[in-house]
């Protein structure tokens, strides 16, 4: 590279002979001004899992035991709480809600069944609730499928297959601030556990 030419000078006053480019002026910022992202919606959350559950090396990297489910722990969007999850054959969660948190999962391979229930059930004051008859819903959701879901979702979700692991992607806005952890027999649904995320790093 060639060096630059220099510029003669004659006295402490003498101006370069080429022309000098003015900065521009720069806008400062005050942390009034600075605006955090909006908060993501159950949907976007929903487009957000599923394009991760379609990043093959990534789902190719979480290590798989067959004995209990894996996790890694991903950074959703927007401040949002996500995971990569690993389900050994006949592995589940147990019914469970999100508290006041919304969110979506999708699956990036094999099949997850999604057990849940179409009611809200009360923040606090209860042990033990029967439920009415109707509110349970079913689905099976394979290889790129997903759902959303809204604040107080009750469900269980299950890889009821008796030889092939499932890998899926879930994320949550608020992140968890805790889980409600459920026993259910027949019509009678019963609280038995509050976790909070201390307890699942």
């Amino acid at each position: 590279m060639s060096q630059p030419a220099s510029i003669p000078v004659t006295g402490a006053s003498a101006a370069p002979s080429v022309p000098v480019a003015q900065a521009a002026p720069v806008a400062l910022v005050t942390p009034e001004q600075t605006e955090a992202p909006a908060p993501p919606t159950a949907a976007e959350l929903l487009d957000f899992v599923r394009q991760t559950a379609a990043d093959t090396e990534l789902i190719a990297s979480l290590p798989l035991d067959p004995e209990g489910r894996t996790w890694v722990r991903l950074e959703g969007p927007a401040g949002s709480e996500a995971w990569l999850i690993g389900w050994p054959p006949g592995t589940g969660t147990g019914w469970h809600d999100h508290a006041e948190s919304h969110g979506a999962f999708a699956t990036a391979s094999g099949e997850l069944k999604e057990n849940s229930l179409s009611v809200r059930l009360p923040a606090s004051g209860w042990k033990t609730l029967e439920l009415k008859d109707g509110v349970d819903r079913e689905r099976q959701l394979g290889p790129g499928q997903g759902r959303a879901f809204g604040k107080h979702h009750v469900h269980e979700v299950l890889n009821e297959s008796v030889a092939e692991h499932v890998v899926s992607v879930h994320a949550y806005y608020p992140p968890l601030p805790l889980m409600r952890r459920f026993s259910r027999s027949g019509a009678v649904l019963r609280l038995e556990q509050v976790e909070r995320p201390e307890d699942w790093q």
